[in-house]
């Protein structure tokens, strides 16, 4: 049996805020740029320590959110909502297309901890050379470490965007001592961006990180809370397997009903769905009758 996970909730969670000179800052020149995006990742590492914060959960949201970034990049139409159903919503056997595909890799390389063998399973087509370089430790700093992976890894496949952001930051999330990807670069970076090199990308890189960061900060907040409000329902819960059933929506950005059914009926899995979203502990994702989706 699966025990439910567990986080302090006896007061609501209140991240600290982006210090007033974080914010509304003009960048100038690199130095400036570096120490604007360096104080957001201390600020951040900060935050992401926090028992509150349901990583697991953000991880698969930033997740998500890299990959329709990725499919805009890509000039491809699919968002968020779509790439959440491909990643979700897939039998077995069924193929899950372009979007689902970029989808899972995202999904995959973020929930699992950082490694070679991880990038490689992920990137089939990545470059081991690359690969080594974004999982050896940075001699220099993380955000210029990252930039330089990345402006190797678009002149070695200009049309492989995802693999090489998908590889930036993970030197980066390695560099900083993170166990996991953390997608700041890609939550960052324009589509201009990516087409720029040497030392216009690395400021492009400092500016995405000081741009995703707040975002990153607004995602953990907001799960934050509502893992609390998830774990205080609880109690109030009726079914024999709510705590099993909690310990998925801390862990998963979506849930549909039919993944709870391998320790409760079908009817009982979509009875404590519903009980959830009326109780405020849960939404529902998709705005559907059917073929809904639950989560945080």
């Amino acid at each position: 049996m699966t025990a439910p996970v567990t986080m302090p909730v006896s007061e609501a969670f209140d991240p600290p805020c982006i210090p007033p000179w974080l914010r509304g800052k003009r960048e100038d020149t690199l130095a400036d740029a570096a120490f604007m995006s360096g104080g957001a990742l201390a600020h951040l590492d900060h935050v992401l320590t926090m028992p509150a914060v349901p990583l697991p959960v953000l991880r698969a949201r930033l997740a998500l959110v890299a990959a329709e970034l990725c499919k805009a990049h890509m000039g491809r139409p699919e968002r968020l909502p779509a790439l959440r159903d491909a990643l979700h919503l897939l039998r077995p056997g069924d193929l899950p297309g372009p979007a689902g595909e970029v989808a899972t890799v995202w999904h995959r390389v973020a929930a699992r901890p950082l490694s070679a063998q991880v990038l490689a399973g992920v990137l089939p087509r990545g470059d081991a050379a690359l690969i080594a370089q974004a999982m050896a430790t940075a001699r220099k700093a993380p955000i210029p470490h990252a930039a330089a992976l990345l402006d190797a890894a678009l002149a070695h496949d200009p049309r492989g965007r995802t693999d090489a952001l998908i590889l930036a930051d993970a030197a980066l999330s390695r560099a900083l001592g993170w166990t996991h990807l953390v997608p700041l670069l890609t939550l960052g970076l324009t589509r201009a961006a990516l087409q720029t090199q040497g030392a216009d990308l690395q400021m492009a890189c400092h500016l995405a990180v000081t741009r995703a960061v707040p975002q990153v900060l607004r995602h953990a907040a907001d799960l934050a809370r509502q893992a609390q409000l998830l774990q205080a329902a609880l109690p109030r819960l009726r079914a024999k397997a709510a705590g099993q059933a909690v310990a998925l929506f801390l862990t998963r950005d979506a849930v549909a009903p039919g993944a709870l059914t391998g320790f409760m009926s079908d009817r009982a899995a979509r009875r404590l769905c519903d009980r959830l979203v009326s109780l405020g502990a849960v939404r529902e994702l998709t705005g559907r009758d059917s073929f809904r989706l639950y989560g945080l």
